[in-house]
């Protein structure tokens, strides 16, 4: 397995681009990061695991050894640690592992903070912030409300083809992690400004280059993730969020509205595409007074 192979099989760009805009980090961490899980990656296959999901706690341990049999310095040895659970915890986000090999790594890893939630009125400002008088205001209007009303991964949303986008049935069918199919249930506003980007915007801009895709740049060329990313945080800025938002906050405050209005957390699973119920469990929490209304409305003792 080439160099190049290996970093796809572990995915190895798209975590660079969360640590670089989901997490904001500064270049020179991501760097330093991105060194320390190119080393992991040389180290796995050099022992002949060539996919993250057959790593263990016990491969991990093994290469912590290996790096203080190495002579490194205690801190050095840290921040290998520290890019390995940013980066297995990462695929759990993406659903790519359904366990994390390194809660058990050393002192059981404290909960990852969850992204931030929007509220109704911040997700209505910033589907309000493109600017009127840009040629793209309605795909970049369609992108928001598309992420808000599918809670699709920014992966899925760029990958989606024209032929599995249904507006007159109200769904889109989603090619997901492990490519998984499944069906979304898109909104009417998202419908609508879907609707106006595909008729106005979309043919102006396909040059024969689109592969088909939905969402297209000035070139005609499908979107880019990062593409993406900068719509969402330029309509946050416009729309005055301090929060730190990306897509990534808007498919988590999608799930967290639906739980919140009383969605099943079954449902949201199949909703987000997750393998593993536990998976959605940990992007989508519930206010705590929340909790203790439903409880109080509906226990019989309560």
């Amino acid at each position: 397995m080439t160099g190049a192979s290996r970093e796809r099989a572990f995915g190895l760009e798209p975590y660079v681009d969360y640590l670089r805009y989901e997490r904001g980090l500064a270049d020179r961490t991501v760097s330093a990061y991105r060194r320390e899980v190119e080393a992991l990656i040389r180290h796995f296959d050099s022992v002949g695991i060539d996919d993250p999901k057959a790593v263990t706690t016990s491969d991990l341990r093994d290469y912590v050894f290996a790096l203080s049999d190495r002579g490194l310095k205690a801190s050095s040895v840290r921040r290998a640690i520290s890019a390995m659970r940013t980066y297995f915890g990462f695929l759990v986000e993406e659903s790519e592992l359904t366990a994390d090999p390194t809660e058990r790594l050393d002192a059981p890893k404290s909960g990852r903070p969850l992204p931030d939630v929007l509220s109704m009125d911040e997700v209505l400002r910033m589907i309000e912030a493109p600017r009127l008088d840009s040629p793209f205001y309605w795909r970049d209007r369609a992108i928001l409300e598309f992420l808000y009303a599918t809670g699709v991964r920014v992966s899925e949303l760029v990958e989606l083809p024209l032929g599995r986008v249904y507006l007159e049935d109200g769904i889109c069918l989603v090619l997901g992690k492990g490519s998984k199919e499944r069906l979304v249930p898109i909104g009417g506003a998202a419908r609508a400004a879907t609707g106006t980007y595909l008729r106005e915007v979309r043919p102006g801009l396909d040059r024969g280059r689109s592969a088909g895709m939905v969402f297209l740049n000035r070139m005609g060329k499908p979107l880019s993730r990062v593409a993406v990313w900068k719509i969402v945080k330029e309509a946050a800025r416009a729309a005055g969020v301090e929060k730190r938002v990306s897509p990534h906050t808007l498919r988590h405050t999608f799930a967290t509205h639906l739980l919140e209005g009383g969605a099943d957390l079954v449902a949201v699973q199949e909703l987000l595409g997750h393998a593993d119920i536990s998976t959605t469990q940990i992007y989508t929490h519930v206010d705590r007074e929340y909790l203790k209304e439903v409880h109080r409305r509906h226990h019989p003792r309560a």
